[in-house]
């Protein structure tokens, strides 16, 4: 018995030990993510973009990612804004030496990269290194890699340099199979967005606006890289017309790389760069967790920067969505406080719906009575994106930013064939009025409702282009001639007099400083204010998780899609499909 007991109290202490040590590890690791994460920069370091994940606007870290922990990843995002302000801050940063880049797929629209290349080009001014590296450059990879000093490609891959692209899915035989039939209301022969659902090819005037903005940002393109490589754009063109580059000793015979070499010869060049030993470690630090280090200096006077990104709908925000109830909640907070001096609007939109788009505009328009209201355009502000830039002070674009699309469209879906025949269901209802189910998806418009929907589109129509004319101090009939849902590049909305000046988001907010007069004093703030990872863990989707899993990345990116399409009945302001040049 004696025995028993002993067995029995070793037990008992064995589990209370292995609980408190478990405590207080959890604790630890509760710690470790809970806090804030203090970074120091040390010596002789050097800045490294790795650019293989999503380019957004903000960043989100997702703090498993470096642990090997098994969560959804799709969290994980590298921020625009940390990329950016990281480079500019490491040029006088004597603790930062060089720059390194791996464009690896790197997934990011042009004006974006445009960016992150021009303060690349400001930091040389330095006089520190810039190396690139990747296993194979897309054009955009290419794109911000030829400001390097040095650029390396793998022996064994590729530089795809052949010219860029942009290519739409049609789904009218999707529709035809399943017997649903679209019912489309727009205005202007440009509003392209309901084409995917009744042709099976583009129209000729969406050919040719496609055709003319492509060129534009491909202008872009190959301006940039002309003068970073020293090379001329005749020769550029000749290159991606031919398809010259074949092989990776081709894209260094041409001179658009410096050397073609694997990453530990890379790795050996930079230890000699900072005189490293070969057996230390190069003392890389990231820009998320360099632009924790970087302080920014107190200023009563704060110019607010106002994040808008994704498609526009009523409601509260999310991480890809523009809720029209979250931006006029932040501008009435922003317009309130006497701190903030001027509002830098960031858009980052291919617009949405209508109305959440003309509630916003409202809202702009109150707020820059009282003070400055400058937008930034980033790589995309179109359509109902555009509205909320056209009510600002000032519209600052990239030159290939795309723009424009100033045109409304209505889109419903009858689902009635579908469900009688292919699933055996049918409807049958009873109202008060002829027009109480005016747009149910389980039968066919009267010429009545037609017309009383496509009256009010082009109602929406005139009423966006005259807000528009009114914003930009145009004639209505000279703003209409650019309208017509036409789709721009910057460079070509500039000329249009839908964009003011060229410039970054910095370029903004430091015109929105001197319109304030403050351009000597003052504090940038972001908002809205972030949700750190673990709130954004606990109101993460389970079914979309699951789905993301049983799917994969490509199927699960297509279900998101039909899920925003659910969403496109009404009318709209949006641009056309996706457009996404590659």
């Amino acid at each position: 018995m004696k025995q028993f007991f002993k067995f029995v109290f070793a037990t008992i202490v064995g589990l209370v030990l292995f609980n408190i040590i478990a405590i207080f590890i959890l604790l630890g690791f509760i710690s470790a993510f809970g806090g804030e994460e203090k970074v120091k920069v040390e010596e002789n370091s050097v800045l490294y973009l790795n650019l293989s994940a999503p380019i957004a606007e903000r960043g989100q870290e997702n703090p498993f990612d470096d642990l090997g922990v098994p969560l959804d990843n799709s969290s994980s995002k590298i921020g625009l804004l940390e990329i950016v302000q990281s480079i500019k801050n490491a040029k006088n940063d004597k603790k930062i030496k060089g720059i390194y880049i791996n464009t690896q797929g790197v997934q990011a629209r042009y004006a974006s990269l445009k960016e992150i290349r021009d303060a690349l080009v400001e930091f040389k001014k330095s006089n520190k290194f810039i190396y690139a590296y990747a296993e194979t450059y897309s054009e955009g990879a290419y794109y911000l890699a030829s400001v390097a000093d040095k650029i390396y490609l793998n022996p064994a891959g590729i530089l795809e340099f052949n010219g860029i692209y942009t290519e739409i899915p049609f789904i009218k035989g999707v529709l035809e199979k399943l017997e649903v039939k679209p019912e489309v209301f727009r205005v202007g022969e440009f509003k392209s967005a309901v084409e995917p659902f009744i042709l099976d090819k583009m129209s000729e005037a969406n050919r040719l606006q496609t055709k003319e903005y492509l060129e534009a940002i491909y202008d872009v393109f190959l301006e940039d890289i002309s003068v970073s490589r020293k090379i001329e754009k005749t020769q550029l063109r000749r290159i991606a017309d031919s398809m010259l580059v074949r092989k990776a000793e081709d894209a260094q015979n041409l001179g658009l790389v410096t050397n073609v070499a694997y990453e530990d010869e890379i790795l050996e060049l930079l230890r000699k760069e900072l005189k490293v030993d070969k057996k230390d470690n190069i003392k890389f630090v990231s820009p998320s967790k360099y632009f924790k280090t970087i302080e920014s200096k107190y200023s009563k006077n704060k110019i607010a920067v106002l994040f808008a990104q994704g498609e526009i709908n009523s409601g509260e925000s999310g991480d890809d969505n523009i809720g029209s109830a979250t931006i006029v909640k932040e501008l009435r907070k922003l317009r309130k406080d006497e701190k903030v001096k001027a509002i830098v609007l960031r858009i980052n939109s291919p617009g949405g719906s209508a109305l959440a788009s003309d509630v916003m505009w409202r809202e702009i328009m109150l707020t820059k009575k009282e003070k400055p209201v400058i937008a930034s355009m980033s790589d995309v502000a179109a359509s109902g994106g555009y509205y909320m830039a056209m009510a600002c002070d000032t519209i600052v674009a990239q030159k290939n930013t795309i723009t424009g699309s100033i045109g409304v469209f209505g889109l419903l879906f009858n689902a009635e064939n579908l469900l009688k025949n292919k699933i055996g269901v049918t409807t049958d209802r009873v109202s008060t009025s002829p027009l109480a189910d005016i747009g149910n998806p389980v039968r066919s418009l009267s010429l009545q409702e037609r017309k009383i929907i496509q009256e009010s589109v082009e109602r929406i129509y005139e009423t966006f282009t005259a807000k528009a004319a009114q914003g930009r101090k145009m004639n209505l009939d000279d703003l209409k001639k650019v309208a017509s849902g036409r789709v721009w590049a910057g460079s070509q909305a500039k000329e249009k007099g839908l964009v003011d000046v060229f410039g970054s988001l910095d370029d903004a907010i430091a015109i929105a400083a001197r319109k304030a007069k403050v351009e000597s004093d003052y504090q940038v703030k972001y908002y809205p204010i972030q949700q750190d990872f673990w709130q954004k863990l606990t109101k993460k989707s389970k079914e979309e998780a699951f789905l993301k899993e049983k799917l994969g990345n490509e199927l699960y990116e297509n279900w998101k899609l039909l899920e925003k399409i659910r969403n496109w009945q009404g009318v709209q302001a949006r641009l056309p499909f996706e457009v996404i040049v590659k």
